[in-house]
């Protein structure tokens, strides 16, 4: 779930599930188009915690959640439109890729735009998309 007041967003609250192969699908988008500008690293997946399965998702989430503080603190960043249907839409990377290279059937504003009047609801059709 994420609240803001930032003019950078079109949504200023979104509520969406992801998956942390998609984090880290996002993080090496970020790289790519980031140039010399340090992108954050991810908390690590590591097979071999020690503790409660409540507690390693509870300490991966935190992990995840601090990433993408310190990515939205970028402006180059920030400027990533995959960055914005990522937070902002329900819709699954390839999805994403489609949308930012214009072979999808809306814009990203009109993409974010859909899915925040569609509500945040988790099992709702959406994840296809728009």
């Amino acid at each position: 779930f994420s609240q803001t007041n930032s003019k950078a967003f079109t949504a200023k609250t979104s509520c969406v599930r992801r998956r942390y192969r998609e984090f880290v699908w996002l993080r090496r988008q970020l790289q790519k188009n980031a140039g010399l500008v340090p992108v954050p690293e991810l908390p690590g997946k590591s097979a071999f915690f020690v503790g409660s399965t409540d507690e390693f998702i509870e300490r991966r989430r935190q992990g995840l959640q601090h990433f993408l503080e310190r990515v939205v603190q970028s402006a180059v960043l920030l400027s990533d439109s995959r960055l914005h249907l990522f937070l902002q839409s329900q819709l699954p990377v390839a999805a994403i890729e489609a949308c930012v290279q214009g072979r999808g059937p809306h814009s990203v504003t009109e993409a974010i735009l859909h899915y925040a009047m569609a509500g945040c609801a988790w099992g709702h059709g959406d994840s296809a998309g728009p």
